[in-house]
């Protein structure tokens, strides 16, 4: 039975000790039901991430905001969170930071002398269509600038609110510059609810895939996190739908629980699903060496044991099935010469 003490539409449940503090104070009796999602325009000098990760393709990622009000409990970007003073919990998903200065950052670091280009992942980090996006537009603004600019871009996001953007994306895809990656990890849409609350729903995500397939707007999807006991039964089931839908290639991962996303999704998967919560559990250790989470790079993608291998293989025998023959394009950067101005590159 469910737990009816449940902060609807979120994920974290409270507030979790930031790693980095030395004091911390929680009031026991407070009402997180009953506070507002909060925005602060910060200042970063940079907005272009070189990613060093040995086990991740992308060059460079860009990230828009800071927290994330989608409220997705087993989310990587969380303990990010702590570096700002907050928690990973439930102030990840009130507290949003705002860089309203992205774009002219973005538009410098293209002017940079010697800079050569390669395709920018919007969002490395947190989702740059959340919920904010309709109110600050500096997605919306950033990639115009890369179209400006004839620089590729890779966006991966949750929200349908892409297809706001399609005038120009549609432009940006003429030129191969841009791609979009959709987030889905479950077909099951009250599962869909409890997992990401404040995502687009699946059958908007679908429709997504289909318009922008429709506008010659190449589309992968991210079956992820795979979750053993809550959604590791739906792969082929999705990977079907994607395909019909017009999706050209497909990822996955499997759930890993770091640092202070742990207390998250252990309060959230407690509250949520009382009845199989240690079960899930035991079945991610049972896929990460006994522990909820793993930091080795490339094992960390993988997992080990008889769970993570199964999966694996499903997404093996999807892949031959509904993916045969499709193939993503690599996006150009030979329109690329650091000013508006179309001209020839000298070198």
């Amino acid at each position: 039975m469910q737990n009816e003490n449940i902060i609807k539409g979120q994920g974290a449940q409270r507030n979790v000790i930031n790693r980095f503090d030395r004091f911390t104070f929680e009031p026991e009796d407070e009402d997180f039901e009953t506070i507002k999602t909060s925005f602060t325009e910060v200042f970063p000098k940079t907005i272009v991430n070189q990613v060093k990760s040995q086990d991740l393709p992308m060059e460079y990622s860009m990230n828009p905001y800071q927290g994330c009000e989608h409220g997705c409990s087993y989310c990587f970007a969380r303990p990010t969170h702590e570096y700002w003073g907050f928690s990973a919990g439930i102030d990840f998903e009130r507290k949003i930071m705002v860089k309203k200065n992205a774009p002219e950052l973005l538009e410098k670091f293209f002017k940079k002398r010697g800079y050569k280009p390669e395709p920018i992942l919007m969002s490395g980090n947190t989702d740059c269509y959340q919920p904010a996006e309709r109110q600050f537009e500096i997605t919306r603004q950033l990639l115009q600038i890369c179209l400006d600019y004839r620089h590729p871009v890779n966006i991966l996001t949750k929200n349908a609110l892409v297809l706001r953007d399609l005038d120009i994306l549609k432009p940006m895809a003429e030129q191969n510059l841009v791609s979009v990656s959709l987030s889905i990890p479950t077909m099951n849409e009250d599962l869909r609810r409890k997992m990401e609350p404040r995502t687009s729903s699946t059958n908007n995500k679908l429709k997504a895939i289909e318009l922008l397939s429709e506008n010659n707007i190449p589309v992968n999807v991210m079956v992820a996190p795979i979750i053993p006991g809550l959604n590791s039964d739906e792969p082929l089931s999705i990977l079907k739908s994607i395909s019909d839908a017009g999706a050209q290639s497909f990822g996955y991962t499997l759930v890993r629980l770091n640092d202070t996303v742990e207390p998250v999704f252990v309060k959230w998967i407690e509250t949520q699903f009382p009845d199989r919560a240690q079960k899930v559990l035991n079945l991610i250790r049972s896929m990460r060496g006994g522990n909820l989470g793993d930091k080795s790079y490339f094992e960390r993608q993988k997992g080990s044991g008889n769970i993570a291998e199964m999966i694996h293989n499903t997404f093996k025998i999807g892949r031959k099935k509904f993916f045969d023959g499709k193939e993503f394009p690599k996006l150009s950067t030979e329109g690329f010469t650091g000013t508006k101005e179309q001209q020839l590159r000298l070198f």
